[in-house]
Formats: C-alpha cells, structure tokens, sequence
C-alpha cells in the first residue's frame, strides 16, 4: 500500500503542466528520432544530455524516459512501413509486421505494435512500482564486493551476448574502461593516460564520449554508405486503423506471451531489448507450426505483437533496474546513469530515500508517457512517415550542429570540440567492422565504480582477494554470470554448426 501511496504523490508531480509539457516533447522526440532509419533512442537522448543540464532533474529525467520509450514506438513504425529497423530491438517485427504492410494491413500492423507496445510498457511499470523500492532495499546489502561483482557481471555479460564475436565485444568493453581511466587518479596522485596534456588530467568527459559515439559516428557512419544504399520509398498506412474483435483475439495471447518473455530481461544485462524480442518471435513461431493453418511468412498478426510487448516490457524494467539498483542493462540505460551523476545523483537504495519527489514522479510519467505514444501513435503514423522526405545531407548536417553546439555549450573548450571529432572517428570506424558499442558505454560507464569497488574491498581486507567471494550475493552474482556465459557459447556453437549444414 505504501508503494500505491507513493505513486498517487508520483502522479501529482508527473500531471503539472511543466512536467506534461516535458513528458510529451520527450514522447515526441523519441519517435521522430526513433522513425529515422539508423537512429535511435539512446542517440536521442546522448543529443539531449548536454542540453538539459539547466532543467529541473525531474523534468529532464521525464523527458529522457518519454524519449526512451517513444524511440522504440518510432523503430516499430519503420520496421513495418519500410522493412528498416532503426534499433537491433525492432528487427524481429519486421519479419511478419513488413509483411502484413505489403499485403495491405499496414495500418492494422501499426495497431498491433502500438496497443503490445502499450500493454508491454503498462505491466512493466507497475512491476516496477511494486518491484523497484524491494530491490533498492535488498541492493542495500551489497557492499564493495558486491558492487565489484555486479559490475564485473554487466561487463562479461553485455560484452559477450550482443556481438556475433565476443572478441569484438571485449575489445569494446576494454576501450570504454580504457576512456574511463583518463585522468588523474584520484587515490594516488597519478597521471594516467594523459599524454601530457593538461585539458586531460580531469578525463574525458562521458557526455563528449557519449555524444561522440552513439550520434557523430553515426553519422559519419550513414555518410559514408548514403551514395550506395537505395532509399526505400515509405509504404502509406492504408486500411482501418484499428483491430477487428478477431484480429484482437487473435493477437492478445502473443502480447501477454511477449510481455512474461520481456519483464526479466530488464534487469539482466544483455545489452538491451534484441534478445527477448527475438525469444518471443521465436516462440510465436513455434508455436504457430502446431497449428492447422500456419501463418508465419505470410504475416502473421502474432509475429508482430509478441516482440513489440517484449521489447517496451524489457525498457520498463530496464528503468526498475537502473533506479534501484544503479545497473544499465543498454547503452540508452547507460547514458541515463551518466545524466544521473552529471546532477549529482547516484542510482541506487540511497535514491528513493534522497530524491523521492523525482523517483516517484519519474515511475508515475512511465504510465502518462504509454498513454501518450498510444495517441500520437495509432492516428499519427504517416505523419511520422513523412520525416524520411527530409534530404539525408540536411538530416545529418543537423545532427553534426548540434553535436558541436552540445558538447561546447557543457564545457566552453575547443579542445573537446576536437576530441569530440576524434572520437567520432573511432565510433565509425567500430560501426563499420561490426563491433558493438553498449559494451564500450558500459565499460566507460561503470569503470570506476569497478575501481572503486575493487579498491575498497582490498584495503577493507588487507589485500585479502577471498573477500571477493566471500558473501552468498558476490557467489550467486558470479554464478548466474558463469551460466549466462556457457548458454550464450553454446547457443554460438549451436548457431554456427547449423550454418555449417
């Protein structure tokens, strides 16, 4: 009850006007970045970062967690009308949701994502009301040890499920720890990595970092492929935009399906929404197989409403995790808790006992931006759609603007102005040889909490490393790490000796 009572006191923050306001132009943003093809939520929200420092933390965090959900909704709606996910976690609802587009039923296909979207983000939110304060009182047990095994287990974990190549992901992770300890080290007095260079002694800032890769290499990213990809032409929604009693029936068991599938894989780090949207297409599909008509590949109604709620359900949780337990699942998560630190704010138990205003009122706009993207969404998909006529150079022209004006608006140096072009550089360069970049926001991320942890837990013990197992959280932490680790190489093993035959 106290949870409910918390929230009705969340909902008199969230429902202001200001705070409205801010959870509809979060809403908005996230699917006009989230419609074009390439970009995503957490580019969104890495533009932004520098951008917000001058808000209110409620208001900035509101409208981070509208364009986090509104990103998702933007990448469905281009998955089905273009066969163009802008996010890894859309691919799976182009299968059948393209398909159903193409024979017509785009629009009933716009439905179906926006209403699973809309239940998947809804269930979420209220396990997380009801979930987040326990876990936040439980993570009140962990210690140096504990939050050293925690973050060891987002690194391996994220670093070896999202790359095809775990090589690739470790070397992401390793150059995001590399970035991270930039600087002078604050126990010893010790230059680290600064070449000299007195403009590095504090570090590289995580917003220059931020911007650098997810956004600027982007674009030089789509720069570099603009002149040999053919653009593909919008399909117009066409047809009712709603579902019939049937198609609603018929739909309903694949959203309740996805939704289980996608709440516990917000707060295990896998690197986002892309592996509980593709388990619950999966599973849809299996299970259509044993039907008398099978409809997968000819578009499938429940091909597409199983990923859609896996996908919002997972990003709710995601946000349960990031509050409570201060653990970014995805690099959209990760630049969140590097907006947290930025005000001063540490995610965790000690959140809902020191801000709970903005906690509360953030858990209650999760609700107010799903009713949100419902609206603008279901009558609203071929406005959406007429973004894509916005000419690539102008589109990307922009984007570089702001990068610039972002990161020069937060620390007034030229000097980062050059380091945000230099490691815009090195963004694209991994884009192009396939190498994942959750892993390297994570490692710059939670690297020195790492560190710190590690460093404390040593001196709290003489040096003693048994302390590093020694409580049945730190065992449980790198166990589950240990099995997360043998199912993703057997599902490798699995995946390649298929190929093979």
């Amino acid at each position: 009850m106290e949870s409910i009572e918390l929230l009705m006191q969340g909902f008199g923050g969230a429902l202001t006007p200001a705070n409205l306001m801010w959870v509809l132009l979060g809403c908005l943003l996230g699917t006009a970045v989230g419609v074009l093809p390439g970009l995503g939520s957490s580019m969104a929200v890495a533009l932004l970062l520098p951008m917000t420092f001058a808000l209110d933390p409620t208001a900035a965090f509101i409208m981070f967690a509208g364009v986090y959900f509104g990103g998702l909704f933007g990448d469905s709606t281009m998955a089905i009308l273009m066969n163009t996910p802008g996010q890894a976690s859309a691919i799976a609802s182009t299968f059948e949701g393209h398909r159903m587009a193409k024979d017509g039923r785009a629009a009933q296909a716009l439905a179906t994502a926006a209403i699973g979207a809309f239940i998947g983000g809804m269930t979420a939110a209220v396990v997380v009301v009801f979930l987040a304060p326990q876990l936040a009182e439980w993570s009140t047990n962990f210690g140096s040890a504990e939050f050293f095994a925690l973050a060891l287990f987002a690194f391996v974990a994220t670093s070896s499920v999202v790359s095809d190549s775990a090589v690739k992901g470790l070397a992401s992770l390793v150059l995001g720890l590399g970035i991270a300890t930039v600087g002078i080290d604050s126990t010893s007095g010790t230059e680290r990595a600064t070449l000299g260079i007195p403009a590095m002694f504090d570090g590289i800032s995580l917003v220059t970092v931020t911007v650098a890769v997810l956004a600027l290499g982007e674009v030089f990213h789509m720069a570099a492929r603009i002149r040999r990809d053919p653009h593909a032409v919008a399909m117009r929604p066409s047809g009712r935009p709603w579902l019939s009693g049937a198609e609603f029936r018929e739909a309903a068991p694949a959203w309740a399906r996805g939704t289980a599938i996608g709440l516990p894989f917000g707060v295990i780090p896998v690197g986002g929404a892309e592996v509980p949207t593709f388990m619950a297409y999966d599973l849809e599909r299996r299970l259509d197989r044993r039907r008398a008509r099978p409809t997968f590949g000819r578009g499938s109604i429940r091909g597409l409403a199983a990923p859609e709620a896996a996908g919002n359900a997972t990003t709710g949780t995601a946000m349960g995790a990031l509050l409570a337990l201060g653990l970014p699942v995805s690099a959209t998560a990760a630049i969140m808790l590097a907006a947290f630190r930025q005000y001063g704010l540490q995610p965790g138990p000690l959140l809902f006992d020191r801000a709970p205003d903005l906690v509360w009122s953030l858990l209650a706009s999760f609700f107010v931006a799903m009713v949100v993207l419902l609206i603008i969404n279901l009558p609203f998909a071929r406005i959406w759609a007429k973004l894509l006529l916005i000419p690539p150079p102008y589109l990307y022209a922009g984007i570089t603007m702001f990068c610039g004006l972002g990161v020069y608006a937060t620390s007034g140096s030229r000097f980062d102005l050059f380091m945000l072009l230099g490691i815009g550089i090195v963004g694209f360069v991994l884009r192009r040889h396939g190498v994942p970049l959750a892993p390297l926001m994570i490692g710059m991320v939670l690297g020195p909490l790492a560190e710190t942890s590690l460093r404390d837990a040593l001196l709290s013990s003489n040096g003693d490393y048994s302390v590093l197992v020694g409580s049945w959280i730190t065992l449980l932490l790198y166990g589950v790490l240990l099995l997360v680790v043998l199912l993703t190489v057997r599902n490798k093993i699995v995946s390649r000796t298929r190929k093979d035959v």
